[in-house]
């Protein structure tokens, strides 16, 4: 492996991707009519403009894991779309509410470096002991967990390391927070992960405006239908015994009735402004209403008027029968009783009511009684009839909010993907992780500073750079002598183990998505299993390389899957040269003076595979000729399927017959999505993604159970749409054929891949003869 060569092809950052995001929000700021979403846009113009002069100026260096000239690795830097460092730290900025009354509490100056200074004292360092005891604060960005650990430390007779730590964050002092926010509320339950707080839940209601549709019915129903009944009745007056109107001459005092109505229809147009179908003047009750206007003013209706009257009269009498008729006084009766119905607007100020008393800042255990019908001392209070049912719309945001074990959010189908799923999982990997810690108070403040590092946002790195990882930060480094080893490995072990189900059976069709391999990646290497995992990588900015550890899953793959699996045969996968590679290259990595950084073997035989050319240890192309190498990667890899099986010992309850059915139902879904889709080449590559994760599954079926499967599967694309069965065709033919001992890339049947460089064959339906 030639390092000087990897160092003579550094790849920086196009500021043009700045420039580009820097536009698109001004644009925003000066065109959206919210003045909300212009606020935000023109934060984030800001953002991207000290991006751009950060770039310019040699503050910023993207791309770099250090990207902030004069930061450490360890300071949270703030991050906009795309991995792009703005040059301001997240614990940095104006101080804080909480920090400016600690201040003055304190008698101290309101900057941050006396607050440091104060913290330190007897005083301070008594507050953060209670702190500590109590679990009650807040732990938003990492930093605000080194005090907090130099309190531990000095308490429990660590004092050189409390010493240290406090020697390394000194020089940052007058620029970051390091202290925490006192909270009203205890520390979570380790237990139970919630989607959202019931304070996100609260926002959502209260942006929940009246609906003007169903107002507008409301009102058509309760105030303009039966005022044209009214008139409706007044004009039968003139009716003859065939129900003409006009046929004779009205009563007495009909003029004056008649103007009575009148002047009652000007107040209610006044103040029931949501419909305006009554405004229309080809509408009945404007006719009847126009109509009785000129008579009422001594005018004499002309003949058209008058047949418009006529017919507008016979019309509605048609429609709907006589006024006082039983036919429509039960029309009304049942109008009146929908009406009356709350509003959803109404029903969400009464969940909104049962809200307020919670605490806003994390979930909730029990949504049960929020979401029961409207008790009798609510209706009361509010208005709303008894027993109505708060509907689904609202329930919602509630539910949302629920705090449960992981499994039970996704059992009440509360997380609806893997990447949901991956922003849970942090913070079960927070308790995991702060087990291994035998004092209660430390495990308490350790879970909340990994909550907190991993709310951190991912850099752009190139180069093979790596995000920086949680062990790093030097408070974390100053209490890991405190871990429990077996503890934790143990603990990280079951944890693991059970994540990876979870993920799997509740997702079987989707790639495990790079948030939650990174916490996979946590605790497996606490748990010490060789378990390689990896991360997908972006074509856009993919070099053409892979780190060792692809090599380590790909061999892990092998061990599995080699011997003829179906998995290998399909994909004409060579497992036993791969196990070769991975042992020589093994040997030179133990033998050689550094660690190396790629894998130039592995790089090379995606490369072949993809169909491409090599040349030395870097493979460029476009973005769909860089995407076919990593695709070829991941079938290499199993992207981590492979190595949950054989390394962390993953079994899905539901069996893996369950799995691979359910992945072609997912492939059936995205290929219909193909059909009529002038941009379709993401949703071919989603299916292709989830056939692959189908044979993975099959693979790992019994030779009875893998027959039975591929019948279905047979079965079920006879059932599809003629466009998905069309489509699926080539790929089904290739999949009988490898499952009969042939290839699937030979006479009608094809490889179902999700990158081309060429048009993809299932673009079109029988397309795929076109090589």
């Amino acid at each position: 492996m030639n390092h000087d060569a990897d160092q003579q092809h550094l790849v920086e950052a196009n500021p043009g991707y700045a420039s580009g995001q820097l536009a698109k929000a001004l644009t925003t700021a000066r065109t959206h009519q919210d003045p909300e979403t212009r606020r935000r846009a023109q934060d984030r113009g800001r953002r991207w403009r000290d991006v751009l002069s950060g770039m310019a100026g040699g503050l910023l260096t993207i791309g770099s894991r250090t990207p902030v000239a004069g930061l450490p690795a360890w300071v949270t830097p703030e991050v906009v779309r795309g991995g792009f460092a703005t040059g301001q730290p997240a614990a940095g900025g104006p101080l804080l509410a909480h920090e400016c009354e600690t201040a003055r509490r304190a008698g101290v100056p309101e900057n941050r470096r006396d607050l440091f200074a104060y913290w330190l004292s007897e005083e301070g360092l008594g507050l953060l002991h209670e702190l500590l005891d109590t679990g009650r604060y807040e732990v938003t960005v990492p930093e605000e967990a080194a005090l907090l650990t130099v309190a531990w430390l000095a308490r429990a007779g660590e004092t050189d390391a409390a010493l240290d730590l406090v020697e390394e964050l000194a020089p940052f002092a007058d620029r970051l927070r390091f202290a925490p926010q006192p909270s009203g509320l205890p520390a979570p339950d380790p237990g139970a992960v919630h989607r959202r707080t019931v304070g996100d839940a609260v926002d959502t209601l209260v942006r929940r405006t009246p609906s003007r549709a169903v107002e507008t019915q409301r009102e058509a129903l309760t105030v303009w239908q039966p005022f044209g009944d009214e008139l409706l009745a007044l004009w039968l007056e003139t009716a003859d015994a065939d129900g003409l109107v006009l046929a004779r001459t009205p009563g007495a005092g009909w003029r004056e009735r008649g103007a009575a109505l009148l002047r009652r229809y000007a107040d209610l147009a006044d103040r029931h402004t949501y419909c305006t179908k009554h405004r229309r003047p080809k509408q009945n009750l404007a006719i009847l209403r126009s109509a009785l206007e000129e008579t009422v003013g001594g005018r004499e209706l002309d003949a058209r008027r008058s047949g418009l009257l006529r017919h507008a009269v016979t019309s509605m009498v048609r429609r709907r029968g006589l006024p006082g008729s039983a036919r429509l006084t039960a029309l009304r009766r049942e109008q009146t009783v929908q009406a009356a119905l709350p509003s959803h607007h109404a029903l969400a100020q009464l969940v909104l009511r049962r809200l307020a008393g919670l605490p806003q800042e994390v979930g909730v255990a029990e949504i049960a009684p929020l979401l029961v019908p409207v008790s009798e001392d609510e209706a009361r209070e509010t208005g709303l009839p008894a027993g109505a049912a708060v509907p689904a719309a609202l329930r919602r945001p509630v539910e949302v909010a629920l705090s449960a074990p992981v499994g039970t959010l996704v059992e009440r189908g509360l997380v609806p993907s893997a990447e949901v799923l991956a922003e849970l999982v942090p913070q079960l990997v927070a308790v995991t992780t702060a087990q291994a810690y035998p004092d209660e108070a430390l495990r308490t403040l350790a879970a909340a500073g990994y909550r907190a590092f991993r709310n951190r946002r991912s850099l752009l790195l190139l180069n093979l750079e790596r995000q920086v990882r949680a062990e790093e930060l030097p408070w974390v480094t100053a209490v890991a002598g405190q871990r429990s080893a077996a503890e934790a490995g143990e603990e990280s072990a079951l944890a693991l183990r059970q994540l990876g189900e979870l993920a799997v059976q509740a997702f079987p069709a989707t790639v495990l998505p790079n948030p939650l391999v990174r916490e996979l990646s946590v605790l497996a290497r606490q748990a010490e299993l060789g378990a390689p995992l990896v991360e997908e990588l972006a074509a856009d900015i993919f070099m053409g390389t892979f780190t060792p550890k692809f090599l380590a899953a790909a061999r892990v793959a092998a061990e599995l899957l080699g011997g003829g699996s179906l998995y290998e045969r399909y994909y004409a996968v060579d497992y036993r040269a791969i196990r070769t590679m991975a042992i020589i290259e093994a040997a030179e990595a133990q033998t050689g003076r550094n660690r190396p950084r790629t894998s130039p073997g592995f790089a090379k035989l995606c490369a072949e595979r993809a169909g491409g050319s090599s040349s030395g240890d870097r493979y460029f192309g476009s973005t769909a000729a860089n995407g076919m190498v990593i695709e070829q990667a991941q079938i290499l890899t199993t992207h981590n399927l492979a190595t949950l099986v054989h390394r962390v010992g993953i079994a899905p309850a539901t069996g893996w017959e369950d799995l691979a059915r359910r992945s072609f139902g997912t492939v059936c879904r995205l290929t219909a999505r193909v059909h009529g889709n002038p941009y379709p080449l993401t949703t071919i590559k989603d299916a292709a993604y989830a056939w692959r994760q189908m044979l993975f599954h099959l693979s790992l079926c019994t030779g009875e159970e893998q027959a039975r499967t591929l019948n279905w599967v047979a079965e079920e694309a006879g059932r599809q749409p003629l466009h998905v069965t069309d489509r699926l065709a080539p790929a089904l033919t290739g999949l009988r054929q490898v499952a009969e001992g042939g290839s699937a890339d030979t006479g009608a049947g094809r490889r179902l891949l999700g990158w081309s460089t060429e048009g993809h064959w299932m673009r079109e339906p029988g397309s795929a003869g076109g090589r």
